[in-house]
């Protein structure tokens, strides 16, 4: 008995790894997008970066050093 109650909070557990790995993941990604917004001001389309964020869960995740992740979501010089 002791057994099966081990087994059933290591699933659980290993059940909800991902979706904190997720979030997290999410996280790091909206933090960027306030970063470059900082650094970049009205050249940077800091709301559409943080939706991109939530719609891909993180797995694109801006780098303000790194043009090509943050291209998207810059606006062009007039």
């Amino acid at each position: 008995m002791q057994g099966i109650k081990c087994l059933i909070v290591l699933l659980v557990v290993s059940c909800m790894i991902p979706e904190r790995a997720a979030a997290n993941t999410v996280g790091v990604c909206i933090r960027n997008c306030a970063q470059c917004k900082k650094m970049f001001g009205a050249y940077f389309q800091g709301e559409l970066c943080a939706d991109t964020c939530l719609k891909f869960k993180g797995k694109l995740i801006p780098d303000c050093e790194d043009v090509t992740s943050i291209s998207p979501f810059l606006n062009k010089i007039d």
